[in-house]
């Protein structure tokens, strides 16, 4: 988390029409991770865009991508809109789009939609209509120019939030007072795996078989040592591309997985970034024809699993003496264990086994520069008494609107009692 310094305002990328603007993101971008390569790739370029040609083995020349490069900016002030939202597992994202009369600056300018909640697992068929509410928006790198994505949240038509709808009682918690005051700021770290498809084996993996033991691959360059590099990269520009607040990225230990960062991001919209990185990588990984897992154990035995560690801090944290608050932070969030565990991602249970850079899912622990800990405090935090703490245990398929929310609920809302707080504080080793 060493790169993630303050958090940066959505929309810093600017395009101008003068410049070389980089051509909307195609399927073709991620040739050398597309594992059947039975076609011929000719480049066509001009001053504004590039074109591609798929030309087959018939001969037959394929210009669709002619088409999905288009830009109809200069013929209509109309604009797409991709409306995103989670379905019925609290993992899968859906989207559908729209057409908008002119571009917009603000998700306050959309208009509600609809959608049939009877085939997202959301509502009944018999009365399955679910109001989508927009709530963020960030440029679309893959239609380019004034198209959007919107993220929204899902309601039933008599504007009660629907139980799959995690992000409204965030905004709840953050629009509290209390918590804004803190100015909570979010760096997350989203780890995942990249799955061959039909095999269901992590790419770069012998189908069947395995790679050499882990070591070499962590932050590793070279074809023996790195898979999907080309996924990564493209991730990294596209999310720059939408004003999403990515911080970095890099391979992980296991091979096959990557990581990447957002944040710092502040309250509620650190979940909005993520939810929307999480769709563009969807989005680039059905492109490449790579399936991604945000299982947090996708493959078992000595192998390291996949998480989604979440750097926080709050504004009496950063400031002088913040570090007696971060540990008053720890005690609160030691007495909650469990309540943390229970939200904090499905199959977990799989990955927090005390090894492979985990904690025990059923002990509580924190330490300095420990990442064998459920909470981990750096060395500049505890060399500078203020900083920020990094909750390890939320798995990769946590939702980053539960987990955000939670962490400042138990921190700055939530009071446990004297005694209660006494015992733990000698539990854990806190003075506080």
């Amino acid at each position: 988390m060493a790169q993630i310094l303050a958090p940066s305002a959505q929309w810093q990328m600017r395009m101008t029409k003068s410049s070389t603007d980089a051509s909307p993101l195609t399927s073709k971008m991620w040739s050398s991770v597309v594992l059947k390569q039975n076609k011929r790739l000719a480049v066509k370029s001009s001053a504004k865009f590039r074109v591609f040609a798929l030309q087959s083995d018939n001969g037959t020349v394929n210009r669709m991508e002619q088409l999905l490069n288009l830009d109809v900016t200069p013929y209509t002030d109309k604009i797409i809109a991709e409306y995103i939202w989670i379905g019925g597992t609290g993992i899968d994202m859906r989207s559908k789009s729209r057409t908008i009369s002119k571009p917009v600056k603000d998700a306050s300018e959309l208009p509600k939609w609809n959608y049939d909640g009877s085939s997202t697992g959301q509502a009944p068929g018999e009365d399955s209509e679910v109001i989508l509410y927009p709530q963020a928006i960030f440029k679309d790198p893959f239609r380019g120019g004034n198209n959007i994505l919107v993220i929204c949240d899902a309601y039933t038509p008599a504007g009660e939030p629907i139980p799959t709808n995690k992000r409204h009682k965030a905004a709840q918690i953050f629009s509290n007072p209390k918590v804004a005051s803190q100015v909570p700021w979010f760096g997350i770290e989203q780890e995942y795996t990249l799955l061959q498809p039909n095999v269901n084996w992590p790419l770069g993996w012998p189908v069947g078989g395995y790679p050499g033991p882990q070591g070499p691959y962590y932050c590793g360059a070279g074809a023996e040592k790195s898979f999907g590099r080309d996924i990564s990269d493209a991730h990294y520009k596209a999310c720059l591309y939408a004003g999403i607040n990515i911080s970095g990225t890099n391979g992980e230990v296991m091979p096959g997985q990557w990581e990447f960062q957002v944040g710092p991001s502040v309250g509620i919209e650190g979940g909005d970034h993520i939810w929307c990185a999480r769709y563009l990588l969807e989005r680039i990984t059905e492109q490449a024809g790579v399936v991604l897992s945000l299982d947090p154990k996708p493959i078992e035995g000595d192998w390291n699993g996949a998480g989604c560690h979440t750097n926080y801090s709050t504004l009496s944290m950063r400031e002088e003496g913040g570090f007696e608050v971060i540990k008053k932070a720890i005690l609160n969030l030691s007495l909650r264990h469990k309540e943390h565990i229970s939200a904090y991602g499905e199959g977990n249970e799989r990955r927090l086994t005390g090894k492979h850079e985990t904690a025990s899912i059923d002990q509580f622990s924190w330490g300095v520069a420990n990442r064998g800990c459920s909470i981990r405090v750096g060395r500049d935090t505890e060399k500078e008494g203020k900083g920020y703490l990094e909750d390890r245990r939320p798995a990769s398929n946590m939702d980053p609107y539960v987990v955000t929310a939670l962490l400042a609920e138990t921190t700055i809302l939530w009071e446990p009692t004297l005694e209660a707080e006494a015992l733990a504080a000698q539990k854990i080793s806190l003075k506080v």
